[in-house]
């Protein structure tokens, strides 16, 4: 059995511009209820840790270039590949609008995600009366303007992969799996941008009742 090992973590750094993912292995914090975006290469692999446990994390990703080549991560395409079971297992591969592989899981420490939710935004905290509450989708919109996203809805237009978030047949309760130090990691099979989130949602003590930071590990070599 191979005994997988991370990085130690270093402190949250605000970067000047994308990294292209070419160099050692790199660790960014992300803190509790925010969003980070990274390139990422094909043939090198990124890992997304639980730091605290409990914590959902929304995933989304684009085909470079962004945003010309209109090729991204798709959990509709990928349920389809995986002939409707979910989520996918260690060795199964998520698939792009496209319907080309775009990640491969090469490692699982919690097994249970969803494919089914969207990116929480502003219009759904509105809902539910706190209109300034921060969402996932204008986390990760935030953290791909350096790529030229302007609006939370050209996040929201995207369904993520929802790790560790554990929501069987629609029922969003609190229903968290994960715990501290679990990750997932995933082989690069093209060059894309990342967009991840630390999700804020927090009403109804779901998650816990508070975001918490997560970290994502560029660079590794599958």
């Amino acid at each position: 059995m191979t005994i997988l090992k991370f990085p130690s973590f270093s402190p949250s750094t605000k970067e000047n511009c994308p990294s292209d993912g070419t160099s050692s292995p790199k660790t960014h914090t992300v803190p509790g209820g925010n969003g980070h975006a990274f390139k990422v290469k094909k043939g090198t692999s990124f890992r997304i840790i639980d730091l605290h446990g409990r914590q959902i994390v929304d995933m989304m990703a684009w085909v470079l270039p962004y945003p010309s080549s209109l090729e991204h991560l798709s959990m509709a395409y990928t349920r389809y590949h995986l002939n409707g079971t979910a989520p996918p297992a260690v060795g199964d591969t998520l698939v792009t609008n496209k319907s080309e592989p775009i990640f491969k899981l090469t490692h699982d420490d919690c097994h249970t995600h969803d494919m089914t939710f969207m990116a929480c935004n502003p219009a759904f905290y509105a809902e539910k009366g706190v209109p300034d509450h921060r969402s996932c989708a204008e986390n990760i919109a935030e953290a791909m303007r350096p790529w030229g996203m302007s609006s939370y809805l050209q996040a929201a237009s995207v369904d993520p992969f929802n790790i560790f978030q554990n929501t069987p047949d629609m029922t969003l309760k609190d229903l968290g799996c994960s715990r501290a130090g679990d990750f997932v990691e995933f082989e690069v099979l093209k060059d894309a941008v990342v967009g991840v989130s630390s999700c804020p949602y927090d009403v109804d003590d779901f998650g816990g009742g508070k975001a918490t930071d997560i970290a994502v590990v560029t660079g590794l070599k599958p």
